[in-house]
């Protein structure tokens, strides 16, 4: 069986491809499913594909990905591709953050990951060492609430610095039940994606027993508006993005499966931002 994905971005068009690669190749066991990438992938949606290619894999097929020079370059020097055989490429502009796939289990390695390799870069947005912990924490809550709930092996994780968009999107994904799903689990509430999300980024919702939580996603999603960046949900058949102050929800035809956030930072901003009540009165003119 023969695939193809073209000029992959983070947007839905490009996650429509991923939907229906996996639906094309979901009812195929014991393959050889020949996957062609072409013209360009951007690389933090590697999360996404590999998430992808793992449930196909889980039916015991065999992928293998094919791609032009311009692609590989790029999926080489994010270590995508050392997972379907291929060497490592050096990222000599030290514009990638790695590919990871991550046990769920292995919460440690994910915040030092994190911290390591995206809050440690000088392109990162300037913010306050209160507000960075925050963030942080928030990012680590997207982890806990796909190691809870998600039933996914695994949490795949990419990045990439892109410096003449002066922007880093950030893009975690997991092979799980959705939203709607955990909520239905917890609550009996049978709802869909898109109303799944409206609640989680309401803040007031949490599917964890006994932990507090539901405030990580919200809280991202207000960062992500002062910042002008872009903010991403795929979860199932829903799909939302805003950007800056703009939202908007979709569905998709067919559905992921599992849940994907994606997070894009601004880095030409000139501020540094804080919370509100750590700006002292003397610095307020």
């Amino acid at each position: 069986m023969e695939y193809k994905l073209s000029n992959i971005n983070s947007n839905f068009e490009s996650y429509q491809q991923l939907i229906n690669l996996f639906h094309a190749c979901k009812r195929t066991h014991f393959d050889t499913i020949i996957l062609k990438i072409t013209d360009w992938f951007a690389a933090n949606m590697s999360s996404a594909l590999g998430a992808l290619l793992d449930s196909i894999q889980n039916n015991f097929n065999y992928i293998d990905i094919q791609f032009d020079d311009r692609v590989g370059n790029i999926l080489r020097k994010n270590d995508f591709l050392s997972f379907y055989g291929y060497d490592k490429k050096n990222d000599s502009y030290h514009t990638s953050i790695q590919y990871k796939k991550i046990k769920k289990t292995d919460s440690r390695y994910f915040i030092e990951y994190i911290k390591n390799d995206l809050f440690s870069r000088s392109e990162m947005p300037k913010m306050s060492d209160l507000l960075k912990k925050k963030i942080i924490e928030n990012i680590y809550e997207i982890f806990i609430n796909a190691q809870i709930h998600s039933e996914s092996d695994y949490i795949y994780t990419c990045g990439q610095f892109y410096p003449k968009k002066n922007i880093i999107e950030f893009t975690i994904t997991d092979a799980g039940i959705g939203f709607k799903r955990s909520i239905y689990n917890k609550f009996e509430r049978d709802i869909s994606s898109v109303n799944a999300m409206k609640l989680a980024l309401r803040g007031t919702i949490t599917t964890k027993n006994g932990i507090p939580g539901g405030l990580g996603l919200k809280m991202l999603s207000e960062f992500i508006e002062i910042n002008r960046g872009k903010f991403q949900i795929i979860t199932y058949e829903g799909f939302y993005e805003k950007i800056a102050v703009n939202e908007m929800y979709n569905e998709f035809d067919g559905y992921f499966p599992g849940t994907i956030v994606n997070l894009q930072f601004k880095t030409d901003e000139k501020y540094s931002y804080c919370f509100t009540d750590e700006i002292e009165s003397d610095d307020i003119l």
